[in-house]
């Protein structure tokens, strides 16, 4: 349970934003060798791995332009869950089904969530071959760290353990690939994860997630477990929410069981029962009272500590029930609404910050945090306080602030 505390205000917090750098890279490169050999890199390793390293100038533009919060939750999900990746991921599933199956009763994590982990991050393993988009790592988080993005701390450890998977071994500073952000193999787990939770999953004596999909199964399961899994519970449920609803109850700093809402006239999508009254939930309502709206349990929050941003974590969700032969969302998201760009994103925060209902960071990247305080200036209104946030947000806002 304290695990799950501590991973709430985590992921209740602003997401990372880009800062500069303070000295040259030549210099970085050399005032951070001390720091990686206090924590345990060997001298002769850091020199290396980081000796004649230049930045790789694709990071910054890719930091900026993350898609899990440039785009409409309901966008990134479609482009990401397509019919030809849930027939890949089923297919992919089935040629593996023993190895899934194995991981899954050995940690506890329903295999399904793995494969759509696994289909999200990397289709399937097809993008490894791809050298644009698989790159040394080493540099890519020596970069990230030079430019002292607001995840310094995070960065800075995901370089030191880069670091120290090279020392361990078998991959040198050149065969230890990933992301542009550090993340490696078939489900992508940062190299701070690798070293708390890699796991030896076909028994060869080694981890590596790039090249064994039974060590990428098997350590992202730990990983997941040691986030706060808890075996046999669902992500969640798309449910249906009677007008007149107090929206204000959609938090997810407070969990409440399921009959809280059903006695408040909530009720699941397609007729279908709630399997258990006192399961504990929270309401999630992404887009307002015009579109698909759920009830989650912690496990969804676990998603989240995969990858903190919602819009991948409803991916993972809904990619899940599809990969098990589910259909789409019942209800349809608000496709014409007018969205914010990202100063007007900004914006909407300054003046959330101004008027007293927001305490964030202003980063233009809209939150739970951001539409808690949007719904409570909503109330304030006496609209409703669904916290859906458009470009009619920010004239609104604007307005108030006159």
């Amino acid at each position: 349970m304290r695990i799950i505390a501590v991973l709430i205000l985590m992921l209740l917090g602003g997401a990372p934003a880009w800062a500069q750098p303070v000295e040259s890279f030549a210099s970085f490169i050399a005032g951070f060798r001390s720091k990686a050999v206090a924590a345990g890199v060997d001298g002769a390793v850091y020199d290396r791995a980081m000796s004649g390293l230049t930045p790789d100038p694709r990071v910054p533009d890719l930091v900026t332009t993350q898609p899990e919060f440039t785009t409409p939750m309901w966008d990134y999900i479609e482009g990401r869950i397509t019919s030809g990746r849930i027939e890949r991921g089923k297919a992919a599933m089935a040629r593996n089904a023993a190895l899934f199956e194995s991981v899954g009763q050995a940690y506890g994590v329903d295999p399904y969530v793995l494969g759509a982990i696994w289909g999200m991050e990397t289709d399937y393993g097809a993008v490894l071959d791809n050298d644009g988009l698989i790159r040394p790592i080493v540099r890519s988080l020596a970069t990230l760290v030079h430019q002292r993005r607001t995840r310094l701390v995070e960065d800075e450890a995901d370089l030191i353990a880069a670091l120290l998977l090279v020392q361990r071994g078998p991959l040198d500073s050149t065969s230890l690939v990933g992301s542009w952000a550090g993340a490696i193999g078939h489900l992508q787990v940062n190299p701070s994860n690798v070293v708390a939770h890699g796991s030896d999953g076909d028994g060869d004596g080694r981890v590596d997630l790039h090249n064994s999909l039974a060590d990428a199964l098997a350590t992202s399961a730990r990983f997941l477990r040691a986030l706060g899994y808890v075996p046999g519970v669902d992500w969640g449920m798309e449910v249906v929410v009677p007008e007149g609803f107090d929206y204000l109850l959609a938090t997810r700093t407070e969990m409440r069981p399921i009959a809280f809402f059903a006695e408040r006239g909530v009720t699941r999508v397609g007729g279908r029962q709630f399997a258990d009254p006192n399961s504990e939930v929270f309401l999630y309502v992404p887009a307002g009272k015009n579109g698909p709206k759920f009830l989650m349990t912690r496990n969804y929050l676990v998603l989240k500590g995969y990858n903190f941003s919602d819009s991948y974590a409803m991916s993972v969700a809904h990619m899940t029930d599809r990969l098990k032969g589910g259909g789409a969302f019942v209800d349809d998201w608000p496709r014409n609404a007018p969205m914010p760009n990202l100063a007007q994103r900004k914006g909407i925060q300054q003046a959330l910050l101004q008027l007293g209902y927001y305490q964030g960071a202003v980063d233009g990247r809209l939150g739970p945090i951001s539409q808690e305080a949007y719904a409570r200036f909503q109330a304030a209104r006496g609209q409703v306080a669904d916290g859906f946030i458009t470009r009619a947000s920010y004239e609104a806002l604007t307005a108030a602030l006159r």
